[in-house]
Formats: C-alpha cells, structure tokens, sequence
C-alpha cells in the first residue's frame, strides 16, 4: 500500500482534528468578500436596467407633457440635455450590464475553490477595483446609481403602489424586489397567515455515517441495530425491517455506546452553530433504547467543540461514564452515570484520540489510543497517573486505530501498519530507563492481519476475535491464541470495513466507510441492509406517478430509492457529479445535470443513457420538464437557461431557444401550468419571467405575469412564497422549497439545519410553520411524493435523507384560501414549533 493512500484511510475517522482554525476563518471571511462584491454588482446591474427603462419611457412623458403643457416640455428638453446624450447613455448601461454579467461569473467561478488565502485576497481587491472604475468612467451613470441603491432601505417588507397596480416591496440584502399581489386579493393587509393543518413525522432515515466514525454500530437483544446519522440515532429491526429514532441530540451525533445491561445508550454530539453563528453547547446523552426517554444529559457546557469518544465502565456495572471531547488538549473526563456529576477530568493529549475504554474487570483502569500514542490510564481518588505503551524494537505505527479486551485480560490493538499487537505488563528495564523506574507496558506479540489499517477488533463471546481491515476490505475470525480460523472480503462498492456487530455468534452486522451497513455470514457472504451517499447531495427529484425519488451528489452516485419499501432500487456511478434531476411526466426516463455543464437522460428500466448534450462549461442547477413533457428547461450557472424540444417519450431532444436577462447564475425556475411560460430565479435575488412560445422572449413588463398559474413552485422568490423568509435573510438562507401537488402547503429548506412547513400561498412576512429538525447540515432539496403523502428532504455534509409521513390536514383549495383570508382581518400568530 502507497504511503498516500495509507495515510488518507488512517485520517479519515478524525478530519475534525486536523484543521486548523484559523484556516476556516480565512474562507469564511474570503467567502463574505465574494458575496459582498456580487451584491454590489447585482445592485449596480439593477440600477442600469432602471437608468435604461426609464431612458425609454422618457419620451413618451415629454409626448403627455406636450399635450398638457407645451411649456413643461421645454423644461424637460434641458434636464435630459443636462444629462447628456440619451443614445450614449443606452450603449454605456447596455456595456456596463454585459461587463457586470461576465465579472459575476468569473466571481462565481474562483469563489468554488478557495485556494491560498493571500492570492485570493488580492485578487478580490483587484475585482472590486475593476467595480469602482467601472462606475468612474461614467459620473452621471455613478451618481444615478448611488441614489438607486440608496433608495432600496433596510432588510424587510415594505408596501407600494405603481401605476401597473398594487405591489409588495421585499428587501434582501438592501436589494428591492417588487411583488406584483394577484387581482384575486383585494385587501393585502387583511390577510391571515397561519401555519398548516398538515404536520410531518418522521417516517424513515436512509443512510449511516461510517466514512469518518468508529465503534457506531451495535446490535441490541431486541434484535434492533442502533446506529446513527446526521442528528438521528436509529434503531432498525433487522428481521422486521422497521425503524425507531431518537431525536433528542441538537447536532450531529459522533459517538455511540452501548450499557453492559443491553438497554441504555450513551451518544454525544458536536458542538455546532446557531443561526447567529454562535457555538453550541456539546452534550452526551444517557437514554432507554426501550422506551427512548432520556435519563439524563451529561456535560452540557464542559466539553468543547465536540465528543469525540464515550464508553461505560463494566466492572461496576456501569456506574461511570468516561468521555473524551474535540478540545485541543482531548479532555478525558469521568462521570457518575446517575448523578450525572463530574468526577475526575484531566488533559489527555493534542494529538487525535480515536477510542477509549474502561478494563472490563476494573473500573479504575482507563485505555485511550489515536495518533502515534496508545495511553494505559489509573483513576484514584479523583487523579489520574498515565503511562505511555512503549513499543520498543517494534515499529512505531502512524495510528493506534483501535483495541479490545481479551478474556486473559491482555490488551489487544489494531494499527495503520495492518498488525494486531499484544501488550502486556513487564518489570521496569533499569539500564534503559534508570533507577526507580517502575514497571511498563510493552509489546508481547505483533500478529499481521491486514493489508493497509486494522479499523476495528470486535471480541466474541468463546474468547475469539474478528478483526476488520481498510485496503484489503477483508474481515477475519481469529481464535483465542490469534490463529486465523476464516476470512471473507466485501465487496469493493461498499469500501472498507468500519465497524463490527456480533449478532449471534455467526451472523454479523458490518459497517463500512462507504456508509452502508452490511448482513451476513463467512459462508453465505454480506448483503447491504442500509445504503446511503458518501459526500454532498442537492440533486432530487420524485417520480409523478410512483412511490420512487432519485437522488445525485458530489459522491457521483445517482441512486434511485423506493418509498414504500424503505430500500435502494438501483445505484450507478457517473463521472462527474450530479447537481440536480427531474422526472420527464410520462415516468420513463430522468435527467440528470452535472457540475460540468453536461447533462444526461437515464431510463429508468435498463440505468442506460439515452441521451446527453452539453450547455456551457459551468455547473447545472436545475433541471424542469413543462407539464405536458414537450419542453426541458435547463438553468445553468452561465446565467443562461436553455430549452430544449422533446420527442420521442422523452428520449429525443433538439435545442429550441435560450433566456438570455439574468445578470447572475441562475437557481431556481418553475413552469406555468400551459406549458407556455417559465419563471426564473438567479444569485442576486432576481425574478424574471420568460414567454417560452414567443421564442424564449424576457418579459419586460412582470406586472402581466401576476395572475399565471404555475405547475409547480420551486421559486424561493415570489409572491407567494415571500412570507418564508425571516427578516434580516441574507438571501441564501433558503436552499430550496416544493410546492405540494394538492397546492395547500409549501416545504422549505434552509440553511441552519431545518424542515419548514408552511401554508401555501403564504405572501406575508414572518408567516408562522411547522418546525422539524433532524439535519445536521445544511438541507439542500425538499420535496414531494406524486400523491403529497411524504415529503422527502436532503442534508448536504450530513449525506442524510429523510423520508417525512405527511399528517393531518384538510381539502381546501388554495386559492379559496387566499380569497377568503382577504376578507378578514385577524392579526398573524406567531410561528409554532412541530
């Protein structure tokens, strides 16, 4: 095995350790930067469309004034000579707005890879440099344009009246977006939002987290596996295929153990961010696997950025909890299970530590292990002693990965060289280590295993031994003396192996680093029972008419999933990865854009590709069929949304036009209900709408377009949805939001972990919902089934989907609602929590 590969399965378990903070604050602030000049330049980009409709609106008032006053005129003939030539001043906004377009995406493009700190700060200096000449070549258009942005206010809503008819002011970022309100509203102040009759619970949990945790997998006498992901610990009942969660943990969970009575379970978190970005408060908690209640929460305020490690004692039939934290300095610390109260703490080590145990037969007996160090721990009297292993004149591994307990009481550890090694104690060497030296622990036997690290060593209950290895994927029964008795190998799909479960002597649960859980026997080999993606989601689609969502992420897996069943369908692996999807109406076949502006059309019976185009070089955001299937829209991060003809039950497509306005890429667009129109979103909170029949003509006037129908709504900008944002949104708080199909409830996903459930329409700020947590990143995708009977949500790092059973509710057409909450006037209620 290469020195590289190995390194990169030995630090795969403890990436939080290993970066620096201080470089994550760089790309923070670098990552503000950027959003800052591409606001300025939306806004300046804005004001020049202004500057540019007003140009020719002008004269048609010097036509009215004529005819009302003819002296009026001549006044307004020297104010536009003032101001210079009317044509010249139309080229300059017109070049000004190209310029601004193609800066945005050069923006775009250098903002997804945050390379050295220092060049990146120089070249952002560099560009808003380029933004302020831009502005100084041209005085009047500089001043006109200040006056603009110092027009749109502070964040929040506002009301206004245009001669068009009435409309809704919402401020982003002190970027004005105007919402035209339908004709079928009469009074917009009346209106009464509430949240829906219809609630969520939490149905099904797909996935495991095993790329980069240890020891997360057990198997309890109910015959349940309890594992864990994004903020969710699950317990799936193997034989009956039914799911339990526990749903207490407020962020990530990163470690799990289980009580020598087989019922209780210690689990810890991260620390996290609240939605002000101020960190959270890390915890563990000790629960009933039975009945899910927790009883008690341990160390709320102590421990640091995270828990890294948690394990209860034997030899007093768990009365102390020993947990290790994400600190610098890794805190051990000891805990009284029943009072939930400290009992010792000290600094353990800087290095990374990957797992920690009490002696089975010894309670003041502690062992931890990580980076370069195995450490044998003594607990009197509230102090703790240390002594270091020593390895003597064998090699010093990189990573002590894990260890066990053996019945003869020696300990047993598994390292990155692939050698299981037997420490013991000796006496103290005198010459070595000089007079009154006392006695160490050393090395009694090293027995290679594995190629590549030994990841995990799981005990059986004749005194045997299976060991599980990284590069080789291989596990290994061993006998008591470490006689290799058999092996098997997974298969290289599922990646190495993390974890392993004792079911019942034979049969084994393996979890594995490419989070999939495994079932099987050495003789009759492993099926996987959980599936899940290995890096970032965002592609997500449901099918029209079956009980079926397909998926794609940075992982490059599209993975087609089956609802009613809870299981995977199928798996294929592309060579870029996927970034968005959508379902042709007939059901037949999917498309699938990818980050390299290419994009494919999968049938779903034979996985094959059918057909596949390219459009730019940049990354596809989203990918929407017209209701009757004639049309594919395909919006881009080039800003240009492309339309495609399509035949042949979707496997044909010819170009047909191309939406050319957007000043930036584009995020979100949906299409009316005839098939005829699309509205569109782009990064700086822009609204257009596009008359795709006309020839994919923008159109100008968006007063016309407030009383279309839409087939569906995916638009996080638009009237009916403005009451989602919260005041003060910074414009990428929200990820996305689906419409229902029964058009009565809008699902949202946001930037700080939740599920929003809204009523739909919901067109007034701060608009009450449902609240649901379970995410422990960022939630990329919502959406619906074809018959709104779960709505499906996808976390980005948390590589989590989760499938949410739609409850409650009644039949009332949305538009009704909305006319009727117009003719009421009730004050709105504060949001609520689910």
């Amino acid at each position: 095995m290469s020195s590289s590969t190995n390194s990169l399965d030995d630090v795969s378990a403890d990436s939080s350790a290993e970066f620096p903070d201080r470089a994550s604050m760089m790309e923070v602030r670098l990552q503000a930067q950027e959003d800052e000049i591409t606001l300025l330049k939306s806004s300046l980009a804005d004001a020049l469309r202004r500057i540019r409709l007003h140009d020719q609106l002008l004269p048609l008032m010097k036509q009215q004034l004529i005819a009302v006053n003819p002296g009026a005129a001549r006044v307004l003939n020297q104010v536009c000579c003032s101001d210079g030539c009317t044509s010249s001043r139309k080229l300059s906004s017109s070049s000004a707005v190209d310029g601004s377009r193609h800066a945005d995406a050069r923006v775009r493009r250098n903002s997804e890879k945050l390379g050295n700190p220092e060049r990146q700060r120089k070249r952002l200096d560099k560009k808003a440099a380029s933004s302020a000449n831009l502005l100084a070549r041209s005085p009047s258009l500089e001043n006109r344009a200040k006056e603009m942005i110092a027009g749109a206010g502070s964040p929040g809503s506002r009301r206004g009246t245009y001669s068009q008819g009435q409309s809704i002011k919402m401020f982003i970022r002190g970027r004005p977006i105007t919402m035209y309100i339908p004709s079928n509203i009469q009074n917009y102040e009346d209106l009464k939002m509430e949240p829906p009759s219809e609630r969520l619970e939490l149905d099904w949990v797909y996935g495991y987290r095993g790329r980069d945790c240890r020891a997360n997998l057990y198997f309890l006498p109910t015959g349940e596996a309890v594992y864990f992901i994004a903020c969710v610990i699950v317990l799936y009942h193997i034989n009956n295929r039914t799911q339990r969660h526990y749903r207490k943990h407020t962020d990530c969970v990163r470690c799990l153990t289980l009580h020598p009575d087989k019922v209780r379970v210690a689990s810890g978190q991260s620390a996290g961010v609240d939605k002000d970005g101020k960190p959270l408060q890390p915890c563990v908690h000790i629960w009933d696997s039975t009945s899910l209640v927790t009883l008690q929460q341990i160390g709320l305020g102590t421990f640091q950025k995270g828990v890294g490690s948690v394990a209860f004692s034997f030899a007093d039939s768990g009365a102390f909890l020993c947990v290790i934290d994400d600190s610098n300095e890794h805190m051990l610390s000891v805990w009284d299970c029943n009072k939930g109260t400290k009992y010792a703490e000290v600094k353990s080590t800087n290095e990374a530590v990957f797992a920690v145990e009490f002696n089975p037969s010894d309670s003041t007996s502690i062992i931890t292990c990580g980076k370069s160090h195995v450490y044998f721990w003594t607990l009197n009297a509230g102090q703790f002693t240390k002594k270091q292993g020593i390895f003597g004149k064998y090699k010093k591994p990189k990573f002590i990965q894990c260890f066990v307990f053996s019945l003869t009481g020696d300990v047993l550890t598994g390292d990155s060289e692939g050698n299981i090694l037997t420490w013991g104690k000796s006496a103290a060497d005198i010459k070595t280590l000089g007079k009154g030296a006392k006695e160490t622990l050393q090395i009694m036997r090293q027995t290679r295993a594995h190629e590549g690290s030994v990841f995990t060593l799981c005990t059986l209950q004749g005194g045997g031994l299976l060991s599980g290895g990284g590069k080789d994927r291989k596990i290994i029964r061993w006998s008591a003396d470490l006689a290799p008795e058999r092996e098997c190998e997974i298969p290289e799909n599922f990646g190495a192996v993390r974890t392993l479960a004792d079911v019942d002597g034979e049969e084994l649960l393996v979890g594995t680093t490419r989070n999939a859980i495994l079932r099987g026997t050495f003789s009759d080999g492993f099926v996987a029972i959980v599936q899940g993606h290995v890096d970032e989601m965002w592609g997500l689609a449901t099918h029209p008419s079956q009980s079926i969502f397909l998926t794609c992420g940075h992982d490059r897996q599209v993975c087609l999933w089956n609802t009613e069943e809870y299981k995977l369908d199928w798996c294929i692996s592309l060579e870029e990865y996927g970034l968005c999807a959508d379902f042709c109406p007939n059901g037949s076949v999917v498309s699938v854009g990818l980050n390299t502006g290419r994009w494919l059309v999968l049938d779903l019976l034979t996985r094959e590709v059918v057909s596949e185009s390219t459009d730019g070089n940049e990354q596809l955001s989203v990918m929407r069929y017209s209701p009757d299937g004639s049309f594919l829209a395909v919006g881009s991060h080039d800003n240009f949304i492309y339309i495609y003809n399509v035949t042949e039950s979707g496997r044909r497509y010819i170009r047909f036009g191309k939406c050319n306005g957007h000043s930036s890429f584009i995020t979100h667009l949906d299409w009316s209900k005839d098939g005829k129109y699309i509205m569109s979103n782009s990064g700086d909170y822009e609204i257009l709408y596009w008359d795709i029949a006309a020839g994919c003509k923008l159109l100008r006037n968006r007063f016309e377009s407030k009383d279309r129908e839409w087939a569906s709504y995916t638009c996080v900008l638009g009237f009916h949805v403005m009451g989602v944002w919260l005041e003060g949104s910074d414009g990428t708080d929200i990820n996305a939001l689906c419409r229902s199909h029964s058009e009565r409830m809008v699902a949202v996903a946001d930037d700080f972990c939740k599920v929003h459930l809204f009523q739909y329409p919901c067109p007034k700020p701060k608009a009450p919902s449902h609240k649901y947590e379970g995410h422990g990143s960022h939630v990329t995708n919502v959406c619906f089934t074809h018959s709104d009977s779960h709505l499906l949500s996808m976390g980005g790092k948390d590589t989590c989907i989760l499938q949410w059973k739609v409850v409650g509710g009644c039949a009332v057409d949305s538009r009704e609602r909305l006319a009727s909450a117009s003719s009421t006037s009730t004050s709105s209620p504060e949001p609520t929590t689910g």
